[in-house]
């Protein structure tokens, strides 16, 4: 099974937030965990959002770092090509997605056409979630909120 996790279930394993463990329950049971490569940056934007906020101290915010960049090489990172952006804006319109949004939603969408195994889509946005249940992807329970 692959897991497809968007930025705001890929945060989870670094920064406790409700639902980290359900998400570190995901990735520990898949085969695979992919992600777009703009997870990157929003992941460090996150941490770092959370860092200015005194989330975490200094020592902790390079640990999270440390580990993310260590973590990040064992991802399947999907390098979105311009037929998926094209499609992330499709599903955009459609959708009323925000943009990053929806190059996840078409990264997933695109995976699992080019894959033999199932795709499980984890987010923890409702309008996300709802747009990738329409367009057939599964949503795990422990994402649905």
């Amino acid at each position: 099974m692959i897991l497809y996790l968007d930025t705001s279930s890929l945060v989870k394993l670094y920064v406790e937030e409700d639902h980290s463990r359900d998400v570190e329950t995901l990735v520990r049971s898949s085969d695979v965990v992919a992600t777009s490569i703009v997870a990157y940056a929003e992941a460090r934007a996150g941490f770092a959002r959370r860092f200015r906020e005194k989330a975490f101290s200094s020592e902790e915010f390079n640990l999270i770092k440390k580990c993310f960049e260590t973590d990040w090489n064992n991802f399947l990172n999907i390098l979105p090509s311009e037929e998926t952006i094209k499609l992330a804006g499709e599903l955009a319109e459609r959708h009323a997605l925000r943009g990053f949004d929806s190059i996840h939603l078409a990264s997933a969408l695109v995976l699992r056409d080019q894959s033999s195994s199932s795709v499980l889509f984890s987010c923890f946005d409702q309008q996300l979630q709802k747009a990738a249940h329409n367009n057939g992807l599964i949503i795990p329970e422990s994402s649905k909120h």
